[in-house]
């Protein structure tokens, strides 16, 4: 009895379990079913909120783009406007230009009719006169003729041979003029061309030809030539001829003078000095005494093998000695005694 009592429980509860196990699901269903229709809804209404905007911003922007290209449209409009107004003020230009010009052409036209009207009368009014001074012509012709007794060939054949005279004498006055002219010229064109090449380059070949440079082993020997309160280079000078010249060449004395055999004495003088290092007045005075006794022996000895190479003999000393100096001259850059 108790386990009918319990079977039939177990199956009220099963019965009992389907029913709310289905009404539940039902519940489910239909709340899912409300669920997912309200995500429709919200999706669409999204959706449709989406395309308002979306289609407020694409009537936005072809608002924006028409008034752009209107925008564009009338800077366009006004530039070509601008230019048709420029060509246009330019062939404006042009067509008064042009007319201006056809109507001075027009006036020129006319002048130059009225010109040529003038023209064809004057030459009209000339040509009678021509005829008529033909007929004076040959009227005087024919008295001159009857005057002179002598024809018209004649006359005009001892006229030509006059003139043609006339014309040799004028011709030759003006010959001798033109080549008096000429020559005139040249010469002044010759000196002022001398002129200028010596001006041009006497310049340098003088600075060469009169200086003599001498190498110095340091440049304390340049305070020692010097010597105290320039007792030293005064006494070269003096003694020598020439100028000393220190300046900022690097370890070289310049000797400028115009005198070769004095130049060629103090270079002498100065290099033995030097190599000496005895440098004071006393000594200045000694050597360049000895050296010019030195650089008279050599102008002797080179004069007299001068002669004895030309072949001649009995000579006077004096020019033997001037021929030997012609050693320390040179011209156009070549020495004189070579040279010669």
């Amino acid at each position: 009895m108790s386990y009918i009592y319990a079977l039939g429980i177990s199956f009220a509860a099963l019965v009992a379990g389907i029913f709310i196990g289905f009404f539940v699901r039902k519940r489910l269903t239909k709340s899912r079913v409300e669920s997912i229709e309200k995500y429709a809804k919200k999706i669409l209404a999204d959706a449709q909120k989406e395309a308002k905007t979306i289609k407020k911003e694409a009537h936005l922007q072809a608002k924006d783009t028409l008034y752009q290209m209107k925008v564009e449209f009338e800077k366009e409009t006004r530039e070509k406007k601008e230019q048709l107004l420029i060509q246009e003020k330019r062939l404006f230009h042009k067509e008064e230009n042009l007319d201006r010009k056809l109507e001075q052409l027009e006036k020129r036209e006319a002048k130059v009719s009225e010109r040529e009207h003038n023209v064809d009368r004057i030459e009209k009014e000339l040509r009678e006169k021509e005829q008529e001074y033909f007929g004076l012509i040959e009227e005087r012709k024919k008295e001159l003729e009857k005057i002179a007794g002598m024809s018209s060939e004649d006359a005009k054949r001892l006229l030509i041979e006059s003139m043609e005279s006339e014309a040799r004498h004028e011709a030759a006055k003006l010959i001798r003029r033109i080549e008096n002219e000429a020559r005139e010229k040249a010469d002044k064109k010759a000196q002022e061309i001398l002129a200028l090449a010596v001006k041009r380059y006497a310049g340098d070949y003088v600075a060469e030809k009169t200086v003599s440079v001498v190498n110095l082993p340091n440049e304390e020997m340049k305070g020692r030539i010097i010597g105290r309160e320039g007792r030293n280079i005064r006494a070269i000078e003096a003694a020598t001829g020439v100028d000393v010249i220190i300046d900022d060449t690097p370890e070289a004395v310049i000797l400028s003078g115009f005198n070769p055999v004095r130049r060629e004495v103090a270079k002498v003088a100065l290099e033995r000095l030097i190599h000496d290092g005895r440098i004071h007045p006393a000594r200045i005075e000694d050597v360049v005494a000895k050296v010019n006794k030195e650089i008279e022996t050599s102008i002797r000895e080179a004069g007299e093998q001068a002669t004895f190479d030309l072949g001649v003999h009995g000579i006077n000393p004096e020019l033997v000695k001037l021929l030997g100096r012609l050693k320390y001259r040179s011209s156009y850059a070549q020495n004189v005694l070579q040279h010669s």
